[in-house]
């Protein structure tokens, strides 16, 4: 099942399928470690859903709600 970054519930894994958006957040993303084929844990989301602190790679990052609406996952069980 696919679903954006910013649609996933809080201790929810996944696989990055796709990164979407302009140039510039694209490029931001990828040099953050945001690529196809990396696993992403949501783990922690702010009382209004913006910022989003997911584990990526070994390492917590913070994603702005409009940055993981552009990572398209694919949910693991």
């Amino acid at each position: 099942m696919e679903k954006k970054l910013s649609e996933f519930a809080v201790g929810e894994k996944g696989v990055i399928k796709t990164v979407s958006g302009d140039g510039r957040i694209r490029r931001r993303l990828f040099d953050m470690g945001v690529t196809p084929g990396a696993e992403v844990v949501l783990r922690k989301k702010a009382p209004l859903g913006d910022p989003l602190e997911v584990t990526i790679r070994g390492y917590e990052l913070t994603l702005r709600k409009s940055e993981a609406e552009t990572v398209t996952m694919e949910v693991k069980k």
